[in-house]
């Protein structure tokens, strides 16, 4: 007889994923269902799990009892254990109303209630806590050369004095290029301002100069450049220059040349000029020991050589 190997293992398949079944289902196969009908733990009828009910145990005498064993006769500065009554609401008693709580009706839903009970009963055991703890000598102000213990190393300290240190100076240096970069957009700004105002004015005296070669005006202000505004050359204003008064050069101009304007008609006599005679000198009018050159022998002045005396000195130099 031959049996394809091919049919065995299908078999073989089918009985292996027969079981995963039973396992995922979680039923019973047959075979368990006999053996257990043998040994006569089924019953007939149907077959129905019973939740048992939970039994809770409430053994007072078994928790006193374990309270009695653990529990020490301790003074009560090692215990600092209190239980008080909330204290007395202030402000519902200057209300004249009933405060919460005191009647037994409070509402442990309400969250203002809730708190402000805790609140007085805390502010209850503070109250009675502090005469038993001034009794028993414990301190319950901290004293004013009180250091408290570093939970860090000096040395983890002096490292994040370091890093603290290093964040700073970054900033620092932040701060200051953010400084340089507003200045030095200012100063760009500032050049450009003055390299437009240049250019503005250079174009106003190109056109004020062809207009000129034009023809078309016949002023020359152009040529004055900023002193027109009242400044000379070296930056003071004219109404300072003039302050200080004229030069050496413009006095003796103004003295030899006058000061401009009208001149003709100045060497008219009138009749005050003709009779004053204050000025007259018969010495320099009549020739008569003026300012005269040389002088030769007996104080007399010597007189100019004749051309041909002259023509013969210079024939013998």
């Amino acid at each position: 007889m031959v049996i394809d190997s091919r049919t065995m293992e299908s078999s073989e398949d089918e009985s292996l994923l027969d079981q995963e079944s039973e396992e995922e289902s979680g039923e019973l196969s047959d075979g368990d269902l006999q053996e257990a009908f043998a040994k006569g733990l089924l019953k007939p009828g149907l077959n129905v799990l019973v939740d048992k009910t939970k039994k809770f145990a409430n053994n007072v005498e078994g928790l006193k009892q374990c309270l009695a064993e653990f529990r020490k006769d301790l003074p009560w500065a090692e215990r600092l254990d209190r239980t008080s009554l909330p204290a007395e609401d202030m402000l519902s008693k200057v209300e004249g109303k009933v405060p919460a709580g005191t009647n037994g009706e409070l509402n442990a839903q309400d969250d203002f209630q809730r708190e402000m009970f805790f609140y007085r009963q805390a502010q209850a055991t503070v109250l009675e806590a502090l005469p038993l703890l001034s009794k028993n000598d414990i301190a319950t102000k901290r004293p004013d050369d009180y250091f408290a213990e570093m939970a860090k190393s000096d040395q983890q300290m002096q490292k994040i004095r370091k890093k603290l240190i290093s964040k700073q100076m970054i900033l620092e240096k932040s701060e200051k290029a953010k400084k340089l970069r507003e200045q030095r957009k200012f100063g760009k700004k500032v050049q450009i301002e003055v390299i437009q105002k240049r250019q503005k004015e250079k174009k106003a005296m190109m056109s004020a100069v062809k207009k000129y070669q034009k023809g078309m005006t016949d002023k020359l202000d152009f040529l004055e450049g900023d002193q027109k505004a009242g400044k000379d050359s070296s930056g003071g204003s004219k109404k300072a220059l003039n302050k200080k008064g004229p030069n050496a050069k413009r006095k003796s101009k103004d003295q030899r040349f006058g000061f401009g304007g009208k001149k003709s008609g100045k060497k008219w006599n009138t009749k005050e000029s003709f009779n004053d005679v204050s000025s007259f000198r018969a010495k320099v009018a009549h020739a008569r020991g003026g300012k005269g050159g040389k002088k030769g022998k007996g104080g007399k002045p010597n007189k100019r050589p004749g051309k041909s005396v002259r023509k013969k000195t210079k024939g013998r130099s």
